[in-house]
């Protein structure tokens, strides 16, 4: 594991798959990543409500509640019974009316600011949206970043050798150990492989959601044939 040809397999056999997408495509991913582009209050939104709604949700149900979603807003704005009725989560739809209705505001706010953190602070800020979820949703607005997510945090311990940090993975907090490690996993796949950090996180993402790479509760590991 952890070499480039391991990585590069991964990304071909998903691709063979079909599976090779999150909210974009791994082409668009790669694409975005290696040029940021500055999107519209509509666009920024749309970004934000796709991270809101996958949490906790397959990439195929996220998508389609996703687009059910945005077509309501369009048509009729953030009415919050309308938007009830089709996803019933109280939360998620308070914050996605928050969201649509101060996107113009949200949006110019963040790309006022000059530094990739900042930028990712200031996600963290916006409505239900947390700080692992803040990673993913910069990912998605071209920003080369890791989301960290439980399949990261644990594929960095495997990278570590340290079964011992095990303990510390959580999803909710991110423990700097944890984050230390995964890191070091990055800046080595990095290096060998020549693409952004954000593109080789989703890639992981999807080869461990899809169970290409399997990390059992023990952190011992095996790619699947």
């Amino acid at each position: 594991m952890f070499t480039a040809d391991w990585f590069f397999d991964l990304d071909k056999r998903l691709r063979q798959m079909g599976l090779d997408s999150d909210a974009q495509s791994f082409d668009e991913i790669r694409k975005i990543l290696s040029q940021r582009k500055i999107l519209s209050s509509d666009a920024f939104a749309e970004n934000c409500v796709y991270v809101i709604l996958a949490g906790g949700f397959s990439q195929k149900t996220a998508k389609k509640i996703h687009a059910q979603i945005m077509n309501f807003l369009y048509a009729k704005g953030a009415d919050f019974n309308g938007l009830f009725a089709l996803f019933h989560n109280k939360n998620k739809i308070n914050a996605i009316c928050k969201i649509w209705d101060n996107r113009a505001q949200f949006r110019n706010e963040y790309y006022s600011l000059n530094d990739t953190n900042a930028r990712i602070n200031y996600l963290m800020h916006l409505p239900h949206i947390g700080k692992i979820t803040a990673n993913h949703l910069a990912r998605n607005l071209g920003e080369d970043v890791v989301k960290y997510d439980i399949w990261i945090q644990r594929l960095g311990v495997v990278y570590a050798q340290n079964p011992a940090l095990s303990a510390e993975i959580d999803n909710k907090k991110l423990s700097k150990n944890i984050k230390s490690v995964c890191d070091d996993m990055f800046n080595q796949l990095v290096a060998i492989t020549g693409l952004p950090r954000g593109y080789i996180d989703v890639v992981l993402w999807k080869a461990c959601q899809n169970k290409l790479i399997v990390v059992d509760d023990g952190l011992e590991k095996r790619t699947l044939s």
